[in-house]
């Protein structure tokens, strides 16, 4: 068995796995994977099968946020269509088990493509490649009919883009360490700059190039979109915008990690980003600095959360350290856009 693992009871973890994963073969070890900052991600293997799990993080809650039944179940719903997504394996809402909910799904090998020293090592052409699957496949995301694959009920689409300014504003309240003017004011020029909403679809809530893994064999092709956490019903423009966000080497100190696109001049520019991704979809980006904005103020409050995590001692791997001091520049950049 493995050592102990913060977040992870295996022994309990392994009478669940008996009981409701037929392919489990043997004693389970268990890994954490490095990579996301807000739920905790292990990889599992009987040494014949492999898995992944996604539990919440550790310490207190903010509502709707780190829901393993939402995750598992677009994952699940998105298994026959052109997005590629993990197998789901088994949800487990029964907080006795490890005393969280928590989901499992097959583990996909590839690349994930989280430091810039990675991204460095490709070709010029690699990079391009990569890029232009990254936009491609959240095009196919945005065209699933999410009433022909059973999410109808998913989300409420309608009013997306004023619930989000006042979700996050809210969620600001629960997780701030401190008081900064800027999130005043750019919560009111988001409230005073909502656009019309563009289309319902599915969005992914948190679409950048490290939370998707790359295929192994081909730098073209993404094998798998993963962290689902915050996928709901709503505005595909808050997709692009976030990646858009992502884009920016100013938020290299939420990632922990050297800033992964900037890294390799064969990537798509942030410009080149938005224009291949309004040629798949026909989508207006006429309003897209509204939505750019918009990521930034989401960004600032989730880097705002791990924050108060970190300073709580409830944070698990490394990588921590760095994020508060990016919350402030976020929030500038997003007020950059709406001037």
């Amino acid at each position: 068995m493995t050592a102990a693992l913060a977040g992870l009871d295996l022994p309990a973890l392994q009478r669940y796995f008996e009981a409701n994963v037929p392919q489990t073969a043997g004693p389970l070890t268990a890994s954490l994977l490095a990579g996301g900052k807000s739920n905790l991600t292990y990889r599992l293997t009987d040494g014949t099968n492999d898995w992944v799990l996604r539990r919440p993080p550790l310490g207190p809650l903010t509502p709707t946020a780190h829901d393993m039944a939402r995750e598992y179940r677009i994952v699940a719903a998105l298994r026959e269509t052109n997005v590629p997504v993990a197998q789901a394996v088994a949800l487990c809402e029964d907080t006795e088990v490890i005393g969280v909910p928590f989901a499992v799904v097959s583990f996909v090998d590839g690349h994930v493509l989280q430091d810039g020293d990675q991204t460095a090592a490709l070709t010029a052409e690699q990079a391009r490649a990569c890029s232009e699957a990254l936009i491609d496949t959240l095009a196919a995301l945005h065209a699933v009919n999410y009433t022909a694959v059973g999410l109808a009920e998913f989300g409420r689409p309608a009013g997306y883009l004023a619930r989000q300014v006042k979700r996050w504003r809210g969620q600001w309240d629960r997780v701030a360490t401190r008081e900064i003017d800027a999130l005043d004011r750019l919560t009111e020029a988001l409230g005073t700059a909502l656009p019309e909403q563009t289309a319902e679809t599915i969005v992914h809530g948190d679409y950048r190039l490290d939370n998707t893994i790359v295929d192994r064999d081909d730098f073209g092709r993404i094998a798998a979109v993963v962290d689902w956490e915050m996928a709901t019903l709503g505005d595909p423009l808050a997709d692009l915008g976030l990646l858009q966000v992502y884009w920016d080497d100013r938020c290299e100190p939420v990632l922990g990690v050297r800033h992964a696109p900037s890294a390799n001049p064969g990537f798509l520019s942030v410009d080149e980003v938005a224009e291949r991704y309004a040629a798949a979809t026909g989508y207006s980006l006429a309003r897209l600095p509204f939505y750019r904005a918009l990521g930034y103020f989401k960004l600032a409050v989730i880097a705002e959360g791990i924050h108060q995590r970190f300073l709580a001692g409830k944070t698990v791997g490394e990588g921590f350290a760095t994020i508060g001091g990016a919350v402030p520049l976020l929030l500038d950049a997003g007020l950059e856009m709406l001037a």
